[in-house]
């Protein structure tokens, strides 16, 4: 195994990353504030860094292994893992049908549920808003006159009560006048019948 490969190699790598970049701030700090040694921590400073940039650019990148997609849910802290492969020394995976099918079943209910908010979204995308304040001010004027309407209807209600009333008062002064009228017809007639 290569000595870059090692994992005291990978430390060592990182804690002399970090220590260069804090002699660069510190370095960058004294500059700025024009305090004596500036200079030579932050000349240390980035021949530090340019010297591990350099490093960094001769060793390989490290292999990423994409482990979750043999046991899925490794992602997630603390989940059950169950491995895809069944393992038997051969170096072909095989592939545990039933983990794959309940997986794909979950992701199916999931892209038909996300299909179905998709549709509500792009309907409500269509909505038309425009006119609305328009139409609230239309409603509005509607509702207001509709109950002046309604005050007039009321008032004119009293005003036909009262109305019948005085007919009905009118008509008995009026029933009245006529008894009297014919009592003195009658009066009238046998007076002139006496003479």
């Amino acid at each position: 195994m290569a000595f870059y490969k090692s994992s005291w190699f990978k430390y060592f790598k990182n804690f002399i990353i970090g220590f260069g970049a804090a002699i660069v701030m510190v370095g960058a700090l004294f500059k700025i504030q024009s305090w004596e040694g500036g200079s030579e921590m932050l000349t240390a400073g980035l021949l530090t860094e340019a010297f591990l940039f350099m490093l960094l650019g001769i060793l390989p990148p490290d292999k990423d292994y994409y482990w979750e997609k043999l046991y899925p849910g490794l992602e997630k802290y603390g989940s059950s893992i169950t491995p895809l492969s069944s393992g038997g020394g051969s170096m072909t995976p095989q592939l545990n049908g039933e983990v794959v099918e309940q997986q794909l079943g979950g992701m199916l209910s999931e892209m038909q549920s996300m299909s179905k908010s998709l549709g509500s979204l792009k309907a409500l995308q269509e909505v038309d808003f425009s006119g609305t304040t328009d139409q609230m001010k239309s409603m509005s004027n509607f509702y207001t006159r509709m109950n002046e309407a309604m005050a007039n209807l009321s008032e004119s209600l009293d005003d036909t009560k009262a109305y019948k009333d005085n007919l009905g008062a009118l008509n008995q002064n009026l029933g009245q006048l006529n008894n009297v009228y014919g009592n003195v017809l009658s009066a009238m007639s046998n007076i002139g019948g006496k003479n």
